[in-house]
């Protein structure tokens, strides 16, 4: 299943996008699964198929603004320096643990909508990344048994503001500018992606590309990220993890190549979809 967050008529619910349009899962069912989030607990992924059965589109894709796909996660984990190409780039040795840091619910936008660059700076580059989303939590999870938490998997533009992400050792208020990152369409069901590592992962702007890399040059597999993380926090479903962003930034190019207003910057991981967003300038 693709299922993605929605405002549709001013009202925000959540559904499935089916080959004519989205089926409308928070009408039907939000009673009791009263938005994306809650549904990926328990059965409600069982539940939302057996209404899919016989089903038809209620709404035209057209019609709706796209939201992040868990736009009220209970955190928002994102790797950085999990591709050696990147790492190379930078000129950066390899970790020996993943290196974690947070964004906060409103530094990202959906599917279509504008990234923003912010008056504090021009720097503004993209981080094309694929995201997991959990569906079943815990602690101190072995990595045998990790992608069993996994309810399924998105795509992220870990939009960065570089000179801000660089004035300390935290990345924090470079990476958490207001709504310049991007998390979407929607998030494709575990049962659809039997081997994730498979997946090809590449970022164009304006039409060129930028990044191209396959999933399993991961440094730090998903596995082994889920295992860490929740050593020290407890995944809950929903929970989002951004994996890393592989060789290519702009920031790492001479002359560096900075997103700027106008522009139009696409993430594609095959399997998952297209995360597209124009990029305007903070007003």
């Amino acid at each position: 299943m693709k299922l993605a967050t929605y405002l549709y008529r001013n009202e925000e619910s959540y559904g499935v996008i089916v080959d004519d349009g989205i089926v409308d899962l928070g009408r039907r069912m939000g009673d009791v699964y009263p938005d994306l989030k809650s549904l990926l607990e328990g059965d409600g992924l069982d539940d939302a198929r057996e209404i899919l059965h016989g089903a038809k589109a209620d709404i035209v894709p057209a019609l709706v603004t796209f939201l992040p796909v868990i736009p009220n996660a209970d955190k928002y984990l994102c790797v950085g320096l999990n591709y050696r190409a990147h790492l190379a780039e930078l000129g950066r040795t390899s970790e020996e643990h993943p290196t974690l840091f947070l964004r906060m619910p409103n530094s990202h936008v959906g599917h279509l909508e504008p990234m923003i660059r912010p008056k504090a700076s021009e720097r503004f580059d993209f981080e094309g990344e694929l995201a997991i989303v959990i569906g079943k939590g815990g602690r101190h999870i072995p990595k045998d048994k990790a992608m069993e938490c996994v309810a399924g998997y998105s795509i992220y533009n870990d939009g960065s503001i570089r000179d801000y992400q660089r004035h300390t050792q935290q990345y924090t208020p470079g990476k958490n500018f207001y709504r310049s990152g991007a998390f979407g369409p929607w998030l494709v069901t575990a049962d659809e992606i039997p081997n994730p590592r498979a997946m090809r992962l590449t970022t164009t702007l304006n039409g060129t590309k930028v990044q191209d890399t396959l999933i399993e040059d991961l440094m730090f597999s998903i596995e082994e990220i889920i295992a860490y993380a929740s050593i020290f926090t407890p995944l809950m479903p929903g929970d989002v993890i951004a994996t890393g962003t592989p060789g290519g930034v702009g920031g790492a190019r001479k002359p560096p190549l900075w997103m700027k207003p106008g522009d139009i910057i696409e993430v594609e991981v095959s399997g998952v979809g297209v995360l597209r967003n124009p990029i305007c300038d903070e007003i």
